[in-house]
């Protein structure tokens, strides 16, 4: 990948706890429905794998939310299922339903036929697109590339598909554990080869999504979760092309892990909602920068309240490095693209203002 000079750097330097002139934005999703353009491209696409499969496209949506919003990073387009898929579990996405799979993994013989996918065969859609999209942007902000956590993924790969309790997997952990661990070491070293991968691509930040490690107890998000996640960060960190990059962890419903969390080695740690950022920040002090936390559903309330509650993170925040703004979870198709508007000029006008700027 060709050196570029970055001319916003912002969200690499807040992530390296260094001095900002503001606290920088993302939003998870900011590539998605809500967007009246992102919905056109997806109809040529035809579907939402059409979409992320196609480089080009990928690209385009991965931009559109650049366009609108003075946003300080763009996010690759794309899917956490992409590994299980790769792995030939048959990934589909049926209208209203979410994803499914095929071919489940639900025993011994099916975990054994598994195998870390080919990055440059299964998954070169995925780096073409990093390429691009990084090619793209010439250095008007850093590009993050991502994927689903090892127990995230094998959760949908146990179970087919999405579910209220996960009860299979969970299950599966309980009475076949040393099985449930052969199925989480290969999902994190797939993981941790596609990580590696993107960065060779073009990645400057990496990013995991633990979306169902808070559905599980304490005990068990540390033997099923966390162990699988700092095994990633470690492979991430030991190799030459993703050693420098930040890595961020989100897991969603984790907050009573945050120093656990923190003490993989990891860069950042992505907050959800329900935890005050100043308190999360008085619990893991500056080892680590903290991405988050506004509550999604108030981009649908009004511009003032978007306005007030935003300040409101960044002063519980306070006047300290290491602090990048986002949602607690993704942004919801329902929102006016004007609300991310507000939220986005709300937090770089009061950030200034918080360091004197």
């Amino acid at each position: 990948m060709a050196v570029d000079t970055l001319r916003n750097d912002r969200f690499l330097r807040a992530l390296r706890r260094e001095p900002t002139d503001t606290t920088p934005i993302w939003v998870m999703r900011q590539a998605g429905r809500y967007l009246p353009e992102y919905r056109a491209t997806r109809a040529k696409a035809g579907s939402f794998m059409g979409l992320a499969t196609h480089p080009e496209w990928a690209c385009e949506v991965t931009l559109q939310p650049l366009e609108r919003f003075d946003l300080d990073a763009a996010i690759l387009f794309s899917d956490i299922l992409t590994i299980p898929d790769a792995m030939g579990l048959g990934l589909s996405f049926a209208q209203g339903e979410g994803p499914r799979f095929e071919r489940p993994v639900r025993d011994a013989a099916a975990i054994e036929r598994l195998a870390v996918p080919d990055m440059d065969r299964e998954l070169r859609y995925v780096m073409d697109a990093v390429r691009l999209i990084r090619r793209t942007l010439d250095g008007r902000v850093p590009l993050i590339g991502f994927s689903g956590s090892p127990w995230t993924l094998a959760c949908y790969m146990v179970e087919g598909e999405g579910s209220r309790d996960f009860a299979r997997v969970k299950a599966l952990a309980w009475n076949e554990p040393a099985l449930a661990h052969r199925l989480l070491d290969i999902v994190a070293r797939s993981v941790s080869a596609y990580l590696i991968a993107q960065a060779h691509a073009g990645a400057q930040a990496l990013m995991v999504f633990d979306t169902w490690g808070g559905m599980l107890g304490p005990g068990p998000f540390r033997e099923w979760s966390l162990r699988y996640m700092a095994q990633v960060v470690d492979a991430v960190k030991a190799d030459p092309a993703s050693r420098d990059l930040p890595v961020i962890l989100f897991s969603k419903g984790a907050n009573g892990h945050l120093e656990a969390i923190a003490d993989t080695g990891c860069d950042g740690v992505g907050l959800d909602w329900t935890i005050d950022v100043g308190e999360a920040r008085r619990r893991i002090g500056d080892r680590v920068a903290l991405q988050g936390n506004l509550d999604p559903s108030v981009l649908r309330a009004s511009p003032d309240v978007v306005a007030h509650e935003a300040r409101a993170v960044l002063d519980a925040f306070g006047h300290h490095p290491g602090h990048v703004f986002n949602l607690g979870h993704g942004i919801t198709p329902e929102v006016d693209p004007e609300s991310v508007k507000v939220l986005v000029d709300t937090v770089h006008a009061h950030g200034r203002a918080i360091r004197g700027g």
